[in-house]
């Protein structure tokens, strides 16, 4: 391909690139079990999953009997401790995603993730998984100081910085994804195979995709002059 509408193409990681939903049930569970807590079916976990891991797992308690920052404090390592030491054990890459970052990559088009999670976290995960040289940058949570994770606009203002400047689509499964590059003024591509499902369709993406298969013709017709939104 040439003259590629996008110069730049920043993605979500969890239930985007990855589906890291069982491992992150995983960890909260343990945390919840060490309190007398009951488990949270993995359906329900997806549901808590967007806003970084002390987040999921404040939402996780309040959940199951109730959340005090005490509380929170004193459960969260325990949380990070098991995540830490099973971070890969059943995550996997959506189908089709080595081959659409290889087609970008190819395109010339500069690769980041910006994520919510802990960028140490990200990085491992990202090289764990064997796609980490695809990505220019990656931004995580705790990147760029307190307040600034999506749905703030201010990691993709970054990402696109670091990424050389040009114009930018941003690819994610949440709302927070969704907000944060309507905040940017970026189009945005939702993946119906993330954790909101076809739930993904009312948060008003530019446009919303089934399979990776799908994510460089989509962008095609996103940089096309008179496009308008098909979400």
């Amino acid at each position: 391909m040439t003259g590629f509408a996008f110069d730049i193409v920043g993605f979500d990681l969890d239930g985007t690139l990855f589906d890291t939903s069982a491992d992150l049930a995983g960890a909260l569970n343990h945390a919840l079990q060490q309190l007398g807590r009951p488990d949270l079916p993995l359906p329900k976990v997806k549901t808590l999953i967007g806003q970084g891991t002390r987040h999921m797992l404040a939402l996780g308690l309040e959940a199951t009997g109730g959340c005090t920052p005490d509380l929170l404090n004193r459960s969260y390592p325990a949380l990070m401790r098991f995540y830490e030491a099973h971070l890969t054990m059943q995550t996997e890459p959506y189908p089709g995603l080595a081959e659409a970052l290889e087609a970008l990559m190819s395109a010339g088009v500069a690769l980041a993730v910006v994520t919510n999670k802990a960028e140490r976290l990200a990085t491992e995960l990202l090289e764990a998984m064997g796609v980490a040289h695809a990505f220019a940058t990656v931004i995580g949570g705790d990147s760029l100081g307190p307040g600034t994770a999506k749905p703030s606009p201010v990691p993709l203002f970054e990402m696109i910085k670091r990424c050389g400047g040009g114009r930018a689509a941003f690819v994610g499964d949440s709302r927070f994804d969704i907000e944060a590059a309507r905040s940017a003024g970026v189009p945005s591509i939702a993946v119906s195979f993330g954790f909101l499902g076809d739930g993904v369709h009312a948060l008003g993406a530019n446009a919303v995709i089934d399979h990776f298969v799908e994510l460089v013709p989509t962008l095609v017709r996103l940089g096309e002059p008179n496009h308008r939104s098909i979400a």
